[in-house]
């Protein structure tokens, strides 16, 4: 078997470029780089897709979550709920913000978020909560968004990892005040580099987040008037249409990731692997497969000395980080504990189910010959 490699982005690319070919070139060749038609459309098709009525591009997914921060006026003295098992820009994109993170655990099953646990961090300063979708999967919503209910919170959905996923039939960005996305090339849906959105049905929202977007004007108002101090965080319009043509196949794509991620529970029953459930009210897109495994750091080097590229997301929780430990203030027992066993699997949209099983065989060896180790070590 050949080397089964993490990811594969330039498949995705060749399967996309054909229909695309011809706007990019116009666009590059035009030099129509920024804005336009082509962010339009994107803007627009990617509003309705998520069930939203409004959708601004903005440069990256981190910068999606601080300018709808801003844009809502949370800031210094603010509090916002964010679990502890997240990428940091989560919770830096909070600090950058002005506001403080509060940390909260997430639960042992799905490595989400639980009412339960956001309800634990409430403070009377906290003013917001981020919702995030990680591995491709919506957490509780029902459960979140009638405890924030009750606790007064705003609602954001970190949505960077679940384009596409749904909760009880709603897809990921239609239940928060807003959503942020990520559009890293690496995403379900990815541009050619950096881009990410701001979804939300709130208008005023969306304009305040479009002006800071584009140093603090204003729409319809002269070029050199700044209504706010903003920053410099627009889509490209090369990003937009390599957006449009991905967002055709998304769907199709995520399917194929289901089919793979059943295959893979599939061939690991039995084995000491445990894959990260998924809650049977959400359809997960799986961005990523995780698994949780006791000898995670042997297993992945002998996948890696049989040519199979895995990843670990992430081996330092979010509130262990040096830059964010100041607002670490509890233990989050689940996060930390996973943290040290989780190993990501590849898994894209290319793959083909004989690189599943490939993958699945190398698991199983490497379990099985680790508990054969311990049981030596043991005897002796």
């Amino acid at each position: 078997m050949s080397a089964v490699p993490f990811t594969d982005l330039a498949a995705m690319t060749q399967e996309v470029w054909p229909s695309i070919e011809a706007d990019y070139m116009a666009c590059l060749l035009n030099a129509d780089f920024v804005g336009g038609p082509p962010v339009e459309t994107f803007e627009r098709e990617w509003a309705a897709y998520c069930g939203a009525s409004h959708s601004v591009g903005v440069a990256n997914g981190t910068d999606a979550i601080e300018l709808t921060l801003t844009a809502l006026g949370i800031g210094a003295g603010d509090e916002v709920i964010v679990p502890a098992n997240t990428f940091i820009a989560t919770a830096a994109a909070v600090v950058r913000a002005g506001a403080t993170p509060r940390f909260a655990d997430v639960s042992d099953e799905t490595l989400l978020m639980t009412p339960s646990a956001m309800t634990a961090a409430v403070t009377p300063r906290t003013r917001a909560v981020i919702i995030v979708h990680l591995y491709g999967q919506v957490p509780d919503m029902d459960g979140l968004l009638a405890a924030a209910a009750e606790h007064g919170l705003v609602v954001v959905e970190d949505a960077a990892q679940a384009h596409g996923a749904t909760w009880s039939g709603r897809r990921a960005g239609s239940f928060g005040t807003a959503a942020c996305f990520s559009f890293y090339p690496g995403k379900n849906l990815g541009a050619f580099g950096d881009a990410g959105a701001v979804v939300t049905s709130e208008p005023e929202l969306a304009d305040r987040v479009r002006a800071l977007a584009n140093h603090g004007r204003v729409s319809g108002a002269a070029h050199y008037e700044h209504i706010y101090v903003g920053s410099n965080s627009r889509m490209d319009a090369l990003q937009a249409i390599a957006l449009t043509g991905k967002l055709a196949r998304t769907e199709a794509w995520n399917e194929r990731r289901r089919a793979f991620a059943a295959r893979y529970r599939e061939q690991l029953i039995g084995t000491p692997v445990r894959l990260v459930d998924t809650d049977p009210r959400a359809e997960n897109v799986h961005h990523l497969l995780v698994a949780r495994i006791a000898d995670r750091d042997r297993v992945q080097a002998e996948l890696r000395d049989r040519s199979i590229q895995t990843g670990v997301h992430y081996p330092v929780p979010c509130h262990r980080h040096p830059a964010l430990g100041e607002f670490a203030d509890r233990p989050m027992p689940v996060t930390e504990h996973a943290a040290t066993e989780i190993l990501s699997l590849p898994m894209y949209p290319h793959m083909t189910f004989e690189q599943v099983d490939a993958v699945c065989e190398a698991v199983t060896d490497a379990t099985a010959a680790g508990r054969t180790d311990r049981e030596v070590r043991y005897v002796a």
